[in-house]
């Protein structure tokens, strides 16, 4: 048998152990965080800015040190736990997790963490960076598992809210610790499914190109057809408003032997035209009447006339 002082040297090698370096776990995923290293219990103590030391008194808490000086009892007191009070990162592994229709994905994150109360934080749990990150796993995978591949990219500040909150819920009330913010990292789909998101991408744009090419032609000719439209419509109008000036012109100052003058010329120099320039050869129906000819075609300027006269 071993003599007692033996047993209890053994005993506190063992418990100076577990509290400095921490049990190490076979498997990587359920590690435990390695807790901070405890100073020594000395009668007076210098507590750093935004720390905190958790005193037991004979094996049961006493009270926590705040930052500046404070005194111990000597083989009574002791330190148990050191909590820092700052911001502290996180690092979430990364894991996989199915979404609502299916698709398996590769995520990791940052959980961003702050210790509010040192007892809960020493007493409510065992190890709380280790429960914490193992809470923001199963969290996210139960976030995603009710959300579509689509909402996942498209929502994951929404995502971050969600899993920041369920945390909340456990580790503030619970454990002493808030959880400040959520981000996940990154985003892994399969490679399969990368491929189809480039395919449909490109889809869309050439969709989008060939709308904006259609649209372009159809603007081009509307606006062809719209100047086209004008430009007839004001020589139209130009056209009819030289036309009644001119008949008016006549109307007022009594051109029409002027006209009929003007006519009979154009007609023979017209045939004299077509003499010139090619070999065929127009007979008029009466070579014997070419006044009667002319006159056929001056009794349609008269109908304009009477017809401009009856209008004023």
């Amino acid at each position: 048998m071993f003599p007692l002082s033996a047993k209890r040297n053994l005993l506190a090698r063992v418990r100076l152990y577990s509290s400095t370096n921490g049990f190490k776990n076979q498997n990587p995923a359920l590690s435990f965080f390695q807790r901070a290293k405890l100073p020594a219990n000395t009668i007076i103590k210098f507590v750093p800015q935004q720390t905190a030391y958790v005193v037991e008194r004979m094996g049961k808490f006493s009270k926590v040190l705040q930052p500046g000086i404070a005194l111990l009892l000597p083989f009574l007191d002791r330190i148990s736990y050191v909590h820092s009070l700052k911001e502290t990162a996180i690092e979430i592994p990364s894991q996989n997790a199915i979404t609502a229709d299916n698709v398996s994905l590769e995520l990791d994150g940052i959980l961003y963490i702050k210790v509010h109360d040192p007892y809960k934080a020493s007493y409510g749990v065992e190890d709380f960076k280790f429960a914490i990150s193992q809470l923001a796993q199963t969290t996210m995978r139960s976030e995603i598992g009710s959300m579509s591949l689509d909402a996942v990219l498209k929502e994951r500040q929404k995502l971050n809210t969600n899993i920041n909150q369920i945390i909340n819920e456990a580790a503030k009330d619970h454990w002493g610790v808030e959880c400040l913010r959520y981000e996940i990292r990154d985003i892994h789909p399969p490679q399969n499914v990368v491929d189809a998101m480039h395919r449909q991408v490109s889809a869309d744009r050439s969709k989008r190109a060939d709308i904006l090419e259609s649209e372009g032609v159809r603007q081009s000719k509307i606006n062809i057809a719209e100047g086209e439209k004008q430009a007839a419509i004001l020589k139209a109008e130009s056209t009819a408003v030289s036309i009644e000036r001119i008949a008016k012109t006549i109307a007022e100052h009594s051109g029409e032997n002027a006209v009929n003058l003007q006519i009979a010329q154009e007609y023979i120099k017209e045939f004299g035209n077509i003499a010139k320039t090619t070999n065929t050869v127009v007979i008029p129906s009466s070579m014997s009447d070419v006044s009667g000819f002319v006159a056929s075609g001056l009794s349609v300027y008269d109908s304009i006339a009477k017809r401009t006269k009856n209008d004023s």
